[in-house]
């Protein structure tokens, strides 16, 4: 939070709650620091069901009570409209999600939404995007909302290892949704626990890469910010591409 300032005094957050592990714990720490934060501002706790099979939507409101959050719940048709998209259906859901919740989060007067991705988010999809995007390009801890002016989104655990939330989720005995996602199913069902899925190849490329180096990640993570665009050909910068030869 101060490393990268993500709260300001003030502040009204959408706290977005997926019904996963990492949102969960998002939200009961961002209850916890809106209570002894001596930066102070208010915390909502918003879950949008895009099509949640009942007992996924159940699961998420029985957790919610069990840590005590006081959720709103808003429906949506975005499961059904990105099954039938016939290319890039999880991009498509994605842009929906997001659209929805900036949405959402404004009419209830919030500046700002918070997102549960973790440092392992941000390390799996800087390599994806050079091993399948042939583009160097990390992960931002806050940015600014190009649809919604005035709006930002802000990732609190971008700093919090996910091995670390297994871990409190563990020691409590807590159950999440693992992914209620239709178009991700495949996935659990394929045997070899990637399916399709990308991310879980890379996931498991960097599970195999850090037996031999263990900080492996952290260098990942280290080098997306320290940036040595001295030593880069070609790089963009506010939409606008740019050459070494500028200043060679």
């Amino acid at each position: 939070m101060k490393r990268y300032e993500l709260i300001r005094e003030g502040d009204r957050v959408a706290v977005c709650i997926s019904g996963g592990k990492d949102s969960m714990l998002l939200a009961k720490l961002m209850q916890l620091l809106e209570r002894y934060s001596e930066v102070p501002f208010e915390a909502k706790y918003l879950v949008m069901d895009p099509g949640y099979a009942p007992v996924n939507r159940r699961k998420i409101e029985e957790n919610a009570a069990l840590l005590g959050l006081p959720v709103s719940i808003f429906e949506t048709d975005v499961f059904d409209v990105a099954n039938a998209a016939e290319k890039n259906p999880c991009y498509l859901c994605a842009r929906m999600r997001r659209g929805h919740l900036y949405s959402n989060a404004r009419a209830m007067g919030c500046n700002k939404i918070a997102l549960g991705h973790h440092f392992n988010d941000v390390i799996e999809t800087t390599v994806m995007a050079m091993f399948y995007g042939a583009q160097l390009q990390g992960m931002m801890p806050k940015v600014h909302s190009a649809n919604f002016p005035g709006m930002e989104l802000i990732r609190p655990l971008y700093c919090v290892h996910e091995e670390d939330i297994i871990a409190w989720r563990r020691y409590n005995h807590l159950e999440f949704l693992q992914c209620a996602c239709r178009f991700t199913e495949s996935m659990s069902l394929s045997g070899d626990g990637v399916g399709e899925s990308k991310r879980q190849e890379i996931k498991q490329l960097l599970r195999t890469l850090r037996r031999d180096n263990p900080d492996i990640e952290k260098s990942v993570f280290n080098a997306i910010h320290a940036v040595c665009l001295d030593t880069f050909p070609g790089w963009k910068s506010r939409g606008e591409e740019h050459s070494f030869l500028e200043w060679y």
